[in-house]
């Protein structure tokens, strides 16, 4: 009898990549012929099939959802995790959470090993790469085989699913007001590369609030940030970025920042370059974490309700695990979470 084989199995054996196995076993268009063929006689060598999911959820219901999140030590996931757990426990259920580190391919893994019988369904946030690769493939097949999906945070249009969203664009757009309304001049905007919907949506808050305050953007204030590397590993380099744009900007006067990281380091760059929060530049960040709070001076910030994300998050699954739908007809729905601004320190 052969032995049970894996995507990540034929995927090293071949030295390709999960998502290639994955899309020969499709026969994609995207794949040559030559590799369509190689993939798919040592999956057929090997036995391989994809997991039986639906089988699996008619035959018996394990009360456990499994959580997909793109990293563990964020103060913004460990909430909506928290959240997530307060509802599931209440409702009778477990949850069991899988860390992808940002990677398509541990997410694809971790989807994978989790729906093989261990859980009635999904809430995830998506990995950096696998936006940046635009491939879903794992999600479609999941939902297709029976198994409902949550997303929340990073979503795309592309998957019809139940999703959970903070209002990013609207959020970005008052934290930038309030700059503006304090008297900045030059606000500068630390975002990420647009892959990423979050840093995307918070750059149009931005544009828009100096848009209806007839302030022209400017290329040189906007820096950003490739999140692909490793900053959290290596902040020194994150850092002499973000000094760039202050020397490059002498008369900037506030920073508006997409992350908490992002607006911790741009106060710390404006001290070592001799300037006062708030008095010579102001800072606002987004994601009201504990860093924020206990910084110095503390950070004003957007904040997310992260663990109120979570809540519903959960209540949208468990009711869909505990309905009577025919997918065919099935809707979904996207939930908005509004954001509030907590002023701090950084802002006068």
């Amino acid at each position: 009898m052969k032995r049970k084989i894996t995507l990540k199995q034929i995927a090293r054996e071949l030295d390709v990549s999960i998502s290639t196995v994955s899309k020969a076993l499709r026969n994609s268009a995207e794949i040559s012929d030559d590799t369509k063929q190689k993939v798919q006689a040592f999956a057929k060598l090997y036995n391989y099939r994809p997991n039986n999911i639906a089988l699996s959820l008619k035959n018996r219901r394990t009360n456990t959802i499994g959580i997909i999140i793109p990293e563990i030590v964020h103060h913004f996931f460990s909430k909506v995790i928290s959240g997530v757990e307060l509802v599931a426990n209440k409702r009778g259920y477990n949850v069991i959470i899988g860390l992808s580190n940002e990677s398509f391919s541990k997410e694809v893994i971790n989807m994978e090993m989790l729906a093989n019988g261990s859980i009635d369904g999904f809430i995830l946030s998506m990995s950096k790469e696998t936006l940046k690769l635009q491939d879903y493939h794992h999600f479609n097949e999941t939902m297709t085989q029976g198994m409902p999906i949550v997303m929340f945070d990073r979503v795309v249009s592309e998957i019809k699913c139940d999703k959970v969203i903070v209002d990013d664009f609207n959020g970005a757009k008052k934290a930038v007001k309030k700059l503006i309304e304090n008297g900045c001049k030059s606000i500068a905007l630390i975002t990420t590369k647009d892959y990423v919907s979050v840093g995307k949506l918070r750059t149009q808050g931005y544009l828009e609030a100096l848009e209806e305050h007839q302030m022209p953007p400017k290329a040189e204030l906007i820096l950003k940030i490739d999140e692909s590397l490793d900053y959290e590993a290596h902040l020194e380099a994150l850092e002499k970025e973000i000094e760039q744009l202050f020397q490059s900007n002498s008369k900037l006067d506030g920073v508006f920042a997409v992350n908490e990281i992002y607006a911790l380091l741009a106060m710390k760059v404006a001290r070592k370059l001799g300037l006062d929060v708030p008095n010579d530049v102001q800072v606002i960040g987004f994601t009201d974490g504990v860093l924020s709070k206990h910084a110095t001076p503390s950070l004003t910030t957007v904040s997310q309700h992260a663990q109120r994300m979570g809540e519903k998050a959960a209540e949208l699954l468990i009711d869909k695990l505990e309905s009577e739908f025919n997918s065919a007809d099935e809707v979904f729905q996207t939930v908005v979470i509004t954001t509030d601004l907590v002023e701090r320190e950084s802002t006068k």
